[in-house]
């Protein structure tokens, strides 16, 4: 029954989690104790120097009892596999705590609000640019199998070496010398103008920012992809099926998209899901060039200035998405491929 499989799928995949966050947790606890001792230490000092009544003694204590209070509430005076439990309960219930240095657009020092601003700019980026990669490689792909050995699929597979081992940076930095600083089309980075305004034209602001950002990326990613679906749908396409639909006499156009594409959607559907969900976390480098304020970006941000619940946050947050869609892609291809029993025996 599939829904037992979707179930199984989905419990399996909590369970991964678990076990992944309860690792970062076992390999940040050193640096997050630290830190969090560090947040103490300040939170007393500030409270001590408030109270100007006291005296040297008097205030002597306040700390050593206020520490101890602190360090109770904090367990950190628990064994330490007792710690990373609880701090991996704490990420699995989302609560990640408050960053050090860094904070949201609001002034907000919670984990949750950093990351939380992040995460749509990155989809936003990502998932516009796989879109318009998929579209395009799925119709050059088609046409390059449609005519193998032509023209067509000759020329574009060249454009696919010389393209599609360029590294994503160095394009990046050519995009932007020539369409910001030569012909002066599209801005150079950023999610916005400064100021940024107001009503319509913010979106349309949005868009004119996320245009060169995306046009990169579509330039190196849809001619691999095309490729790929050729080779798919070119397999597909010397099938004895296919051949007797032609011999009917079923028009080429359906044979194509039709027959051919319903054989060919598990591993095009694959391939496009697990490109997408590579690219949740955001790349670090070309968000960087792009100066755009997605997850990559502030992953970087955060290791520069040492903030580590962020890097914890981040690493949860990035790492439950994909695996999110790593069980979405399963359940999505049981459902296409008619070929997969799910849930069942041999």
């Amino acid at each position: 029954m599939y829904w037992k499989y979707a179930i199984k799928r989905v419990l399996y995949g909590i369970l991964m989690y678990a076990i992944l966050v309860f690792i970062f947790s076992a390999l940040f606890n050193t640096v997050m104790e630290q830190t969090l001792r560090a947040q103490i230490e300040e939170q007393i000092r500030g409270e001590t120097m408030r109270m100007t009544s006291l005296n040297e003694s008097q205030l002597e204590d306040y700390v050593i009892n206020r520490r101890n209070d602190l360090y109770s509430l904090y367990r950190l005076t628990r064994p330490v596999a007792e710690r990373i439990l609880w701090r991996t309960w704490d990420t699995l219930t989302l609560n990640l705590g408050n960053s050090t240095i860094i904070r949201s657009s609001n002034g907000s020092r919670s984990v949750w609000d950093v990351v939380s601003e992040a995460i749509p700019k990155t989809i936003l980026l990502f998932s516009v640019a796989m879109l318009v990669d998929i579209v395009l490689g799925l119709l050059l792909g088609l046409k390059k199998a449609q005519k193998a050995g032509g023209l067509l699929d000759k020329s574009t597979s060249v454009g696919t070496m010389v393209v599609f081992g360029m590294p994503s940076w160095w394009l990046g930095m050519i995009m932007i010398m020539f369409f910001a600083y030569g012909v002066k089309i599209f801005p150079s980075g950023g999610l916005h103008s400064t100021p940024p305004p107001e009503g319509i034209s913010y979106f349309f602001d949005l868009l004119y920012h996320l245009a060169l950002p995306v046009l990169t990326l579509v330039v190196i990613g849809f001619w691999g992809r095309a490729f790929l679906t050729r080779n798919i749908v070119l397999g597909v396409l010397q099938e004895d099926y296919i051949m007797a639909a032609r011999a009917r006499g079923i028009p080429e156009r359906k044979v194509l998209y039709g027959h051919t594409m319903r054989t060919s959607a598990p591993p095009i559907v694959t391939m496009s899901l697990l490109a997408l969900l590579a690219s949740v976390g955001g790349n670090i480098v070309y968000e960087g060039i792009f100066s755009w304020p997605g997850m990559g970006n502030l992953y970087w941000i955060a290791l520069q200035q040492n903030d580590v619940p962020v890097l914890m946050g981040n690493l949860a947050i990035t790492t439950g998405l994909y695996i999110c869609g790593l069980v979405l892609l399963d359940l999505i291809y049981g459902l296409l491929d008619p070929r997969i029993k799910v849930g069942g025996k041999q």
